[in-house]
């Protein structure tokens, strides 16, 4: 080789890790865009699923927020292989309308050029699955069930609510007009006919639940008590202070029931024989012990499955369905079927190897096509029926759209 060449051999390689390292930059920023904004709308549904749950109990606002940042952790391993398919579709497929991808391959760049930055997003996307589903999910999750397991033992959780009467025992009735924002209890009524020779009605304007050592107690404050004898007769006491005994009726907490999803990896390995779970259910937990296993196969699967669909320079008279559309596409098909098989292994251990069969034979097929240069895409045939589907709807809206105007300004002159 010429001396020339060689020494324009370092040159170029430099230059390629400087095109790698754009490339997986720009990968990123969209991978980390699609996280965020994906994390953000599943967080805000989730936590407003229990809502109801911390402001029912009069938590406070430090406890919703516990409550909801620890919802998150379970969502991450879902969201992130559909980032990473977000991330390296869109960055390709923007690249190649910019007549980026064309020009790198004009200047001799392998395929490697942009597969090499998706693979290492899809690896370090594996790793942090692995971690969160493995070492940051089961605490968080375990964390939510105390919360929740305390929220519902106590009695203003479950039995009580904000402007409606609730019945606490036979004869006795209680209303909370409302809940400040302190946590205190306004517009107290309590019905109590529990003894058939007395009726007593408490009124108070405030209150609160003092929970102790001897148990729960509503202490209301400012109110008065109705007492009716058996002969009629009512007498009012009026009083600043006083404390009704709920501790009979208040559910005893207990230790939260744990799910093999709310296990960590440790146990999942070595479960408690006296489990009632692993005694009546076994399979139940040995399909939660293979998810873990391969639920961090998806990010790196899904990397695979956008260079497939985008990683290759493309015309741009070529027809067909956007790449990112296809990447998408295919990877929730993917993931369903996945979903669908650790459903099915719940109850079956023949399902087992399957589990690992989605992702892994998929992760194959998607390298053959990256390897031998074949493009995961919609057939034309189809491209071309969607097409034509999708033409023809827009016209019928069309048609649709001009008929009601003609309708509507037919009616405003008067005529049928």
């Amino acid at each position: 080789m010429p001396a020339d060449l060689q020494e324009f051999r370092p040159v170029c390689r430099d230059v390629m890790k400087i095109v790698e390292f754009y490339i997986l930059r720009r990968m990123v920023s969209v991978f980390l865009s699609a996280l965020i904004a994906a994390l953000a709308i599943v967080w805000t549904t989730q936590a407003l699923h229990r809502i109801d749950l911390v402001t029912d109990s009069g938590q406070s606002m430090t406890a919703f927020m516990f409550l909801a940042t620890m919802l998150l952790p379970a969502v991450v391993p879902i969201v992130v292989p559909f980032a990473v398919v977000i991330g390296i579709a869109l960055t390709l497929s923007t690249m190649n309308t910019d007549s980026e991808l064309p020009v790198i391959n004009a200047a001799g760049a392998s395929r490697w050029a942009f597969c090499r930055p998706a693979l290492i997003l899809g690896a370090a996307a594996s790793v942090v699955t692995f971690a969160f589903d493995n070492g940051v999910e089961p605490y968080a999750r375990q964390s939510v069930r105390s919360l929740i397991t305390e929220a519902r033992a106590d009695l203003f959780s479950t039995v009580i609510q904000e402007g409606t009467f609730r019945r606490i025992d036979e004869g006795l009735y209680v209303q909370v007009g409302e809940r400040r924002q302190d946590g205190r209890l306004g517009n107290i009524f309590v019905a109590d006919s529990r003894d058939p020779d007395v009726s007593l009605i408490y009124y108070a304007a405030d209150g609160d639940v003092v929970r102790n050592e001897s148990g729960t107690i509503l202490a209301m404050q400012n109110g008065e008590v109705h007492r009716k004898e058996p002969g009629g007769d009512v007498s009012v006491i009026r009083f600043n202070s006083y404390a009704f005994d709920l501790s009979a009726f208040a559910p005893v907490s207990k230790k939260p029931f744990l799910f093999p999803k709310d296990q960590t990896l440790g146990y999942l390995l070595n479960p408690d024989p006296n489990d009632r779970l692993f005694k009546t259910r076994p399979q139940y937990l040995r399909a939660e012990l293979h998810n873990r296993f391969s639920q961090w196969f998806y990010p790196f699967v899904f990397a695979l499955i956008a260079l497939a669909a985008a990683g290759d320079a493309r015309s741009h008279r070529e027809g067909g369905v956007h790449p990112l559309i296809t990447a998408l596409a295919t990877a929730l098909v993917i993931r369903w079927l996945g979903f669908f098989v650790i459903g099915k292994a719940e109850l079956s251990s023949f399902f087992n190897p399957l589990i690992y069969a989605v992702p892994t034979l998929t992760g194959a097929g998607a390298a053959w096509l990256i390897l031998s240069n074949r493009r995961m895409d919609v057939p034309v045939s189809w491209s071309d029926r969607i097409s034509d589907w999708a033409e023809r709807l827009r016209e019928f809206m069309i048609a649709t759209r001009i008929r009601m105007s003609g309708f509507k300004r037919r009616q405003s002159q008067g005529n049928p």
